[in-house]
């Protein structure tokens, strides 16, 4: 297999108007959408970025769905029976047990001893994914975990998928912001403390955009809200992010040059 356990491979939208969703997303992302071969009980859209690779799908949430709209992730996994059970050893729970998409592969859905939730995966192939992709427009660049406790939720990942902290940066009063991988070859992501008291953990992720001031006004006039940026992010690459909520709620990130000045 050559994604290896806590690879991120897939990003799902799970939110309670796929079409509506897509509209939004294709102005902004330039993604382009298609339904998987044979049909599904639920609607479900896949997409891609305008350079033909797969990066996730979209799927109507169930009726009595607590938690739409979110975006979520699919880890890597050789096992998913045993992955699923470790989570429970661990303090994790397990959302939906392990079961079989026909010709995808096997998935399970859990949650972290916080409730940050995500999926385990199996893929019917040994392909390597192509939905994390740091450097590319229209994939992801980033996952970023909102919890309640860093120092518990690195142990539970460090023992479910060999995550590693692999640095970290002082955020003031809202203590640090820690980063995780597997050394300095496999570099996923962060973690940091939720700023809303009570809040559910959750994870965030970012996507590439080619601008991210065209991005910021085709999700201004496509009804999301931008929540926090454009800012700077650290480092010499000249990038910037902002954090928003889409028309249905779901919260996600941007991330991308700027190629028209400052605003």
């Amino acid at each position: 297999m050559k994604n290896s356990d806590g690879t991120p491979i897939w990003y799902e939208l799970i939110t309670h108007d796929p079409k509506p969703a897509q509209d939004f997303y294709g102005a902004v992302m330039e993604w382009t959408f298609s339904s998987p071969p044979g049909g599904l009980l639920r609607d479900y859209r896949t997409f891609a970025a305008t350079d033909g690779e797969g990066v996730g799908g979209v799927m109507k949430a169930p009726a009595d769905a607590s938690f739409a709209p979110i975006w979520a992730v699919y880890f890597a996994v050789a096992d998913v029976d045993a992955a699923a059970q470790q989570v429970k050893a661990l303090g994790g729970s397990v959302h939906m047990e392990p079961q079989d998409i026909p010709d995808v592969g096997r998935f399970a859905f859990v949650a972290d001893p916080q409730g940050a939730m995500f999926y385990l995966m199996r893929g019917h192939t040994d392909a390597g994914s192509t939905a994390f992709a740091p450097m590319k427009a229209g994939h992801c660049s980033w996952n970023e975990l909102v919890t309640s406790d860093q120092d518990a939720a690195l142990a539970f990942y460090g023992k479910l998928f060999g995550w590693e902290k692999t640095g970290s940066m002082p955020m003031g009063k809202n203590g640090n912001y820690t980063f995780f991988g597997k050394g300095d070859v496999e570099m996923f992501g962060a973690m940091m403390n939720t700023q809303d008291e009570g809040a559910a953990p959750f994870w965030n992720f970012a996507f590439n955009v080619a601008d991210i001031d065209s991005a910021k006004a085709a999700v201004e006039s496509g009804g999301g809200t931008i929540t926090h940026g454009p800012i700077e992010l650290p480092g010499d690459q000249g990038d910037w992010m902002i954090q928003l909520n889409d028309p249905q709620g779901a919260k996600v990130m941007f991330t991308g040059k700027r190629k028209n000045g400052a605003m």
